[in-house]
């Protein structure tokens, strides 16, 4: 029997135990084909509310433990999504649409994302502090205590368990609201791997739910720091509401990422690192390449053959056939990314490929004499649409790549590797990436973006000890000391 079956999740939400959420059930959906894959519980504020007093309690037991008891549990965790590596992937591919590679690839990063947690756990919490009185005086670092996490659709599994497993690691207990969408994947398949590794009840709480269940999870006052990852319009919701209550919110939001193609590349393999940057995972990626920058001599013939890329990927149902991209997420989806092309067309732009659907099947689309305000290139699409725009000068290039207000990743192509090293020092971007695709992310990077992708805080590596932790100071002196008063 698998991880996820027989389990009695279906219908439930889960707080330590799998209960009826006061919000009712939820449809889990299989984009590719509309066929029911089973029900996940709905939460409301209330669910929240109970959880959080659940946690807090949970919570103090759970710090107090040695970090190694802490530290045994992350691993395990890690080996149940490896132990279990095909069944998840599987969920991933039918709940979130995705290919296999990407659903093989979300359940690698969730083992690893378990393992780094691990190794965190045991990192040094504090140093000595100079002082200029007569005492020991020192900093260490104390869980916040309760971690609200607010995980998307689009890599559902990492997206939830890069904020959920290093926050447990660090001595917090952690509620996660994920996307009712992709419930299964990126909530119930972490609760059913953190009670196969053995994490005590009350201190990992899955809530799916609307808008309402993520203002609730912000306002808690026992949730103390907020992990959200999602578009940037609604990361300035949270980030407002979150500063109300005077939380420290950590936001990765969207992005419009830019790639430059330098005139002395070859460009049938250029073109091919750009369709994958644009078209994996149907767009719908934070990172995506959103725009393509190349140099005039080159641009008409990049175009035509990334246009020639796009008309030769096979796009389909992931679950029965060798596909290079499977369905939007859903209806709504397909419509804004519809949408989005056509008045870019009608703006100007030409349809080199694509630019058509079939149901949740988008085709990948590539434009070309693209105008700079149509919505297609001046703003994020999340989906596998790639406008291409030429440059006549270096200087003009980097003005086009930081004319964005988003900052999350970039690329450069180029023959001349420290060239483009030189270029992409101009460019504002939490990541850069010389000659490769813009999207990329380990669990061993501190993540995050600049400009409106993100608000300067950081998630992954070390930089997870400063977003799950306060620091503390502490001093010490072996009597009392004598005051005039």
């Amino acid at each position: 029997m698998g991880l996820m079956d027989g389990a009695p999740w279906g219908g439930k939400i889960f707080t330590g135990e799998w209960i009826a959420g006061s919000g009712g059930e939820y449809r889990v959906t299989e984009p590719a084909t509309g066929e029911t894959l089973g029900s996940v519980g709905l939460a409301t504020p209330a669910d929240v509310t109970a959880a959080a007093a659940r946690a807090v309690e949970a919570q103090r037991a759970w710090a107090d433990l040695p970090f190694n008891q802490r530290a045994a549990v992350l691993r395990r965790a890690g080996d149940a999504f490896v132990a279990n590596h095909p069944e998840i992937a599987d969920w991933v591919v039918r709940e979130s649409g995705a290919i296999g590679p990407k659903g093989d690839l979300e359940v690698h990063v969730a083992a690893e994302e378990c393992y780094e947690a691990a190794a965190i756990a045991s990192h040094p919490i504090g140093e000595i502090l100079r002082s200029e009185m007569p005492r020991l005086s020192f900093s260490r670092r104390v869980p916040v205590g309760v971690v609200g996490v607010i995980a998307p659709f689009n890599f559902p599994l990492i997206l939830s368990i890069r904020s959920v497993a290093p926050a447990l690691a660090l001595g917090n207990a952690v509620i996660l609201k994920p996307d009712p969408r992709t419930a299964v994947c990126g909530g119930v398949a972490l609760a059913r791997v953190f009670e196969e590794a053995g994490l005590p009840a009350g201190l990992f709480s899955v809530l799916p739910g609307g808008a309402d269940v993520g203002e609730a999870l912000v306002v808690e006052p026992s949730v103390r720091v907020i992990a959200f990852t999602g578009s940037t319009a609604a990361g300035r919701i949270v980030g407002s509401v979150g500063a109300q209550h005077l939380k420290r919110v950590h936001l990765e939001l969207g992005g419009n990422s830019a790639q430059i193609v330098m005139g002395d590349v070859d460009v049938e393999k250029a073109a091919s690192v750009g369709a994958f940057g644009s078209f994996f995972h149907q767009g719908q990626i934070c990172m995506t390449t959103g725009r393509h920058i190349v140099d005039a001599t080159i641009a008409d013939a990049y175009a035509a053959a990334l246009a020639e890329h796009a008309k030769n990927l096979p796009v389909g149902d992931p679950k029965t056939g060798q596909v290079a991209l499977g369905p939007l997420i859903d209806e709504r989806q397909r419509d804004r990314v519809h949408a989005m092309v056509s008045d870019t067309v009608a703006a100007g732009a030409t349809v080199a490929a694509g630019g058509t659907f079939e149901g949740l099947f988008y085709r990948p689309t590539v434009l070309t004499h693209v105008p700079l305000s149509a919505p297609a290139y001046a703003d994020e699409v999340f989906g596998p649409v790639a406008p291409v725009v030429p440059y006549h000068s270096i200087d003009e290039a980097v003005a086009l790549a930081s004319a964005s207000p988003y900052g999350l990743s970039f690329s450069i192509l180029a023959g001349d590797g420290l060239r483009a090293l030189e270029v992409a020092s101009r460019i504002p971007s939490g990541a850069i990436h010389i000659n490769d695709m813009t999207v990329a992310d380990e669990a061993t990077i501190p993540f995050g973006g600049f400009g409106v992708s993100g608000n300067g805080s950081r998630m992954g590596g070390l930089a997870n000890l400063e977003a799950y932790t306060e620091r503390q100071w502490v001093t010490a002196q072996s009597e009392l000391p004598a005051y005039p008063f």
